[in-house]
């Protein structure tokens, strides 16, 4: 869908390209890389094995967007970028899935716990952080550069969601909420829904406040397995007295580094779903610039990545 803002694309600054140079991650079964017109998409074996699904997460790869001299895949409308290039690259996203027939609902993205169901296509985007149907030909898609992007399948009722789960998104337990959705719905027993969380920023390169590790230890009774520290923000600062340096003028106090996948996985357990159903890439969108876009490297002029699942007709 076309955005209403025309503002002149922006040229992106040069970056050095040590900033995207590969650190970890692989991608191994049961998910895969398919190529196909020039794009690279990845995808979950156990979902492919379903004739009548689509789905897919998109990677950087071979669009007709221009960043730092780089032909990219940006699928998001953005400053730099022209509403021209984002819709092409959406429609060639869409023919490499061979969804090129299949209606796109992206949704207008608010960090929040809010889903919507769909039973057609919308005549405007609708404000959001998830969406299911049971209807094919209904292409759910949410955006992501870091957050968590989380595709739900069930098999044996044929409904679908599609999640976007950052930091505030997860705190408001949008991916367990989801679940009970879709059993409110369309009768999806928890124990038949399929789970796949795709590429996000991982523990590696997600430092955040140590108050954040009280944020969510008031949320969850397991929320100390998702921080690299058990710290709460509330101690004194060391670095202050390390460095001899007056109140109001040492460094900030050391981060805690935050893995929202494995927040995720847990609210996907506790909402019902069997742990053989839950498949979790760690691929991070930190570590792998050649493949995917991360606002926490790349800042403003970072491009959006799509993830996308749906019924054929």
């Amino acid at each position: 869908m076309p955005s209403p803002r025309k503002s002149s694309p922006k040229r992106a600054p040069r970056r050095d390209s040590a900033s995207r140079t590969v650190k970890s991650g692989k991608i191994t079964y049961p998910w895969t890389l398919h190529k196909s017109q020039g794009l690279a998409i990845l995808q979950l074996s156990p979902f492919s094995k379903l004739p009548w699904l689509v789905h897919g997460f998109s990677t950087r790869t071979g669009g007709g967007s221009s960043l730092e001299g780089e032909r990219v895949l940006n699928l998001g409308f953005m400053e730099w970028d022209t509403p021209e290039n984002v819709n092409a690259n959406r429609r060639k996203f869409q023919a490499a899935l061979g969804a090129q027939d299949l209606t796109l609902l992206p949704l207008k993205q608010i960090h929040s716990a809010l889903l919507r169901p769909f039973s057609d296509s919308p005549k405007e985007p609708c404000k959001g952080d998830a969406s299911a149907t049971n209807t094919p030909g209904l292409l759910l898609a949410i955006q992501t550069a870091d957050c968590v992007p989380i595709l739900l399948v069930d098999p044996q009722k044929r409904a679908v969601a599609a999640i976007h789960a950052g930091w505030r998104g997860t705190l408001s337990r949008i991916t367990e909420k989801a679940v009970g959705r879709m059993y409110y719905e369309y009768g999806s027993k928890p124990a038949n829904v399929l789970a796949a969380i795709g590429p996000s920023i991982g523990p590696c390169c997600y430092e955040v406040a140590a108050d954040f590790v009280s944020k969510f230890t008031a949320q969850f009774a397991d929320a100390t397995d998702y921080f690299d520290e058990p710290r709460s923000g509330e101690e004194p600062n060391p670095l202050q007295w390390l460095n001899m340096m007056p109140p109001g003028h040492q460094p900030p106090a050391k981060g805690v580094h935050l893995d929202l996948r494995k927040a995720n996985r847990s609210q996907l357990l506790a909402a019902g779903l069997r742990p053989q159903n839950i498949f979790v890439t760690d691929l991070c969108t930190g570590c792998r610039g050649d493949l995917f876009f991360s606002y926490r490297k790349e800042g403003p002029f970072s491009g959006r990545l799509m993830s996308v699942v749906a019924m054929r007709t």
